[in-house]
């Protein structure tokens, strides 16, 4: 059974660009044959697509630019089959992003968001989406701050996920860290081994359910009162650029907690679809539909 599932989120023009190792020395020009590609991605858009390719209606809440990237992007959410109308050309310019890949996955990733951070989305038009949506996911962007409130006063299950979060007091992600009953985030920046942050994180915020991502080490599920569990990552196939890896983490995480409510269960699928992903180039490619992630969990136990 699936359901509707609000999502408040980033959506940009991405282009990767292959390169052979880091750090990069200096030169004047490169040749990567069929290495740079430009596609539609962000973080709202990467979890739209995820959701909706694992069989969900998704609500997608978003912004960009009446110009030729924005008009793309509606036209890679309508190919995807998420409803562009309530994604508002509000923007200055669409956000833009540039992600420089090796063949081991690593990746450093350049982003623009233009003037996006200096929108509001209309909170009329979030209610209007919000009916019959149990959960919201909203993605650590300015416009979605307001809606958290909003989000929880609906009785909604509000998750976000806050990436390389380095502090417990960061001030930018204090608000999504508290207002989160799921809560994902990386191993990247922290200060603290991720079992020590997870206890830290949930004592302050009071999470029911903290997700550190730990890259090729898989990720650590901390449920509220119950001891935290460390998932391995899996093998399905060969690995080409990590970009939106814990997106589809996320993804898949709530795809099976939402209709299992088993979030072990949903750790240890959501690490499944989160390798298969990586086995494309870019940030929203690869992802299993709900019969190819069953078929690849089969193969997993």
């Amino acid at each position: 059974m699936t359901f509707p599932i609000l999502v408040s989120g980033l959506v940009n023009l991405e282009t990767t660009v292959r390169v052979d190792g880091f750090p990069i020395p200096y030169f004047p020009v490169r040749y990567p044959f069929f290495g740079v590609r430009s596609t539609v991605s962000g973080v709202g858009l990467n979890v739209s697509a995820a959701l909706t390719t694992l069989g969900h209606e998704v609500r997608l809440l978003s912004m960009v630019g009446d110009d030729a990237p924005g008009r793309l992007a509606r036209a890679a959410l309508r190919s995807r089959g998420v409803d562009d109308r309530t994604v508002l050309a509000q923007a200055a310019e669409t956000a833009q992003s540039a992600i420089l890949y090796d063949g081991e996955g690593r990746r450093q990733i350049h982003v623009d968001l233009k003037d996006v951070q200096e929108q509001v989305y209309p909170v009329e038009l979030f209610h209007e989406v919000a009916a019959g949506c149990r959960l919201a996911v909203l993605c650590n962007i300015n416009f979605s701050r307001p809606l958290l409130a909003l989000a929880r006063q609906r009785g909604m299950t509000v998750a976000t996920d806050v990436h390389a979060i380095a502090d417990l007091d960061d001030p930018y992600n204090a608000d999504f860290m508290r207002a989160a009953d799921i809560l994902f985030m990386s191993h990247e920046r922290l200060p603290a081994p991720p079992e020590a942050w997870a206890a830290a994180v949930q004592a302050r915020y009071h999470n029911t359910i903290a997700v550190i991502g730990l890259g090729a080490e898989g990720a650590l599920l901390a449920v509220k009162g119950e001891t935290p569990v460390h998932v391995p990552a899996v093998f399905t196939r060969p690995v080409v650029n990590t970009i939106g890896a814990g997106d589809a983490l996320f993804s898949a995480f709530l795809h099976v907690y939402m209709q299992s409510g088993d979030p072990y269960l949903a750790l240890r699928k959501a690490v499944v679809f989160a390798s298969y992903k990586i086995g494309a180039a870019g940030a929203a490619e690869g992802f299993l539909d709900g019969a190819g992630l069953e078929g690849w969990w089969g193969k997993q136990i």
